[in-house]
């Protein structure tokens, strides 16, 4: 049985910890490499509430995330600020910026025209949001002769299982770049990386315009924070 005393001091706060277990001075000291997950989203949510900590608070954000940044990227503002008591909107914005500078920081690239050789090259080069998103977006990546990448575009965005994808405007900037091939690309929310039969006859059509124009449909990805699906790779163009 746990008495009244212990139940009071079940939640202890950041100034009770020793100074090289709070994740401020923790960074200070040993670097913001240092800190664990939840220590450096407690350091952007900044406080918690009564009888919660701040790392409390961001250990409940975690693990209700599977312990995974990737799934704590998918919660949306207003996703944050309605699950999680003493998160309001300041707070999730702070935290949502956050993952959002980190995911475009893994988008850059230090060659200005990398060539794709592979499907996995093309995966890599397409925005980590895209792959966190929890709607449905479609990209074009357009390449020049040997394949270089010369340009990439966002389509479109929509729903949560479907986007509605106009094939003038692939062809437009196709044409704006000067393309001579192009490679396909959206993501599936649910994580399911099969394609649809919306899927494989959107594919047929866009690479019927394209050849109009000399231009090859080199690969259409599906794609989820597990990996890609490959028309290319399984013989499907």
């Amino acid at each position: 049985m746990v008495d009244n005393n212990q139940k009071q001091n079940s939640h202890f706060r950041i100034a009770d910890l020793c100074n090289e277990d709070k994740p401020r001075e923790k960074a200070i000291q040993s670097g913001i490499s240092t800190l664990s997950d939840t220590e450096l989203i407690a350091l952007l949510l900044g406080g918690g509430m009564k009888g919660k900590s701040v790392l409390e608070l961001s250990k409940e954000i975690y693990h209700s995330c599977n312990n995974s940044l990737a799934e704590v990227a998918k919660l949306s503002i207003r996703d944050m600020c309605r699950k999680f008591q003493g998160v309001g909107p300041a707070k999730a914005v702070t935290l949502a910026a956050a993952l959002e500078l980190g995911a475009r920081r893994t988008d850059i690239k230090t060659d200005e025209k990398p060539q794709i050789k592979c499907a996995h090259d093309a995966f890599m080069l397409l925005p980590h949001s895209m792959k966190d998103s929890h709607v449905e977006e479609f990209w074009a990546i357009m390449l020049s002769r040997s394949n270089k990448v010369i340009g990439k575009e966002r389509i479109s965005s929509g729903g949560t299982v479907a986007t509605v994808v106009d094939i003038k405007l692939i062809m437009r900037h196709a044409i704006e770049y000067l393309a001579q091939g192009i490679i396909l690309a959206h993501n599936h929310p649910s994580g399911n990386l099969n394609p649809s039969v919306q899927d494989d006859s959107l594919t047929k059509k866009i690479k019927q315009a394209a050849a109009l124009l000399d231009i090859n449909i080199l690969d259409h990805l599906i794609v989820s924070n597990d990996g890609y699906y490959s028309y290319n790779d399984e013989g499907r163009l």
